[in-house]
C-alpha cells in the first residue's frame, strides 16, 4: 500500500493516523517533491477508475492559471489534463491510496481510508 499525500494537508494527516492506529504496512510518497510521472498517474487513475479532471484540485491558484475549469472534458483531452497534472503536481488531489489489490481510493474521509484498508 502506498499513499501520496502533501505533509501541509489535514486530510493527508488524518489518513496517515488512521493508517497508523490500524496497525497498515504503507509506504509515503510526498508527491510534491516525488513527482508522479504521466505513466504513474494514468496507472493511478486506471486503480481509482477515474478521469484526470476527476482528481484535480481546480481551486488551485496554478488551476485557476491554466483555465483548467474551461478544458474539455472528453478522451481526446486526456493527455493534456495528465500532463498539467504531472507538471503542476499541487493539482493532484490528495491523498491517494493505492491498495494491495491493485486498486486506488482518494482518501479524503475515514470511510475511504478504511475502504483501502479492507482491499488487502
Amino acid at each position: 500500500m502506498e499513499i501520496w499525500i502533501n505533509p501541509a494537508c489535514s486530510k493527508c494527516r488524518s489518513a496517515i493516523s488512521l493508517l497508523d492506529a490500524e496497525g497498515a504496512e504503507y509506504t509515503v510518497r510526498r508527491y510534491l517533491e516525488d513527482v508522479p510521472s504521466e505513466d504513474e498517474i494514468r496507472q493511478v487513475l486506471d486503480r481509482l477508475g477515474l478521469e484526470p479532471w476527476d482528481i484535480t484540485r481546480t481551486q488551485e491558484a496554478a488551476a485557476k492559471e491554466l483555465g483548467l475549469k474551461e478544458w474539455a472534458r472528453d478522451d481526446s483531452s486526456r493527455d493534456r489534463w495528465i500532463t498539467a497534472l504531472a507538471d503542476h503536481p499541487k493539482l493532484i488531489q490528495r491523498p491517494i491510496i493505492t491498495a494491495d489489490d491493485g486498486s486506488a481510493v482518494v482518501g479524503r474521509t475515514e470511510d475511504a481510508v478504511r475502504d483501502a484498508l479492507a482491499r488487502k
